[in-house]
């Protein structure tokens, strides 16, 4: 059996880091990139060989587009040295910061530095590696359950995503002619290290958002991951420009 090959920004830690493994878990070999943490970033394809996939890291900021075209040449590279092939099947626009800040007190490079990376990072990322993406294939980008409810500080990261959630569906639309499909995932708050591990390690906030939660918890990486992994794979072939809220039914 061909084994799908999946790449996914931002899946040293966190979502990305789960979802590498779960898409692992259902047959896929991945390419996952990392800003910084080279090493973590390699416990992860450790982690990934050990279920009997095979992955490679490479090191990319998201933020700085002028890196895109190095960062494709070197996409192609692996393909051919690792895979001997030169597309692959799935793209996980998952790479992300946050910001905590009103309205009134978000400066202009705040607002820039969510822009490049939630925005303008995944759009010509994606622009730049169409090519190099399997007719047939599928993309997931993320977004966040703060683009349907609000919480005062996150307008502005709130924003970025809701942009990519209008974009989704341009793009499902565009790029139906060769196959591919085009999703967002929008997390509601869940247990990771993502804004300091507010949600994982406050205990405070973690029953304030049980408390808001249909489902009576806060959401785990699990619930993300495994959405994620079937969201890309071909038995959701069917489900295309959509906007799919994965937070166990917060603020309802």
């Amino acid at each position: 059996m061909n084994r799908k090959i999946a790449l996914i920004t931002g899946g040293s830690r966190g979502l990305g880091r789960n979802a590498a493994l779960k898409l692992t878990k259902k047959g896929c070999d991945i390419i996952l990139t990392y800003r910084s943490q080279a090493e973590e970033a390699q416990t992860v394809i450790q982690e990934i060989e050990a279920l009997g996939g095979r992955g490679v890291a490479l090191q990319l900021d998201v933020g700085a587009s002028s890196e895109f075209d190095a960062f494709v040449a070197r996409v192609k590279s692996e393909l051919q040295k690792m895979w001997q092939c030169d597309s692959f099947d799935y793209l996980l626009n998952n790479a992300g910061v946050g910001l905590h800040k009103p309205f009134a007190e978000t400066t202009e490079a705040d607002f820039d530095n969510l822009m490049n990376i939630h925005l303008k990072g995944p759009f010509f990322l994606t622009q730049k590696l169409l090519p190099t993406i399997a007719d047939g294939g599928s993309i997931l980008n993320v977004s966040s359950g703060l683009a349907r409810f609000t919480l005062p500080g996150a307008g502005t990261y709130a924003a970025m995503k809701g942009a990519m959630e209008v974009l989704t569906r341009y793009q499902a639309k565009e790029l139906g002619k060769r196959g591919i499909r085009v999703n967002v995932i929008a997390p509601g708050a869940i247990e990771t290290d993502f804004s300091g591990g507010i949600v994982r390690d406050n205990a405070e906030t973690n029953a304030w958002v049980a408390s808001q939660t249909a489902l009576g918890r806060a959401g785990l990486p699990d619930d993300i991951g495994n959405a994620i992994a079937m969201l890309l794979s071909d038995e959701s072939g069917w489900i295309n420009g959509q906007r799919i809220e994965a937070s166990g039914g917060m603020f309802l």
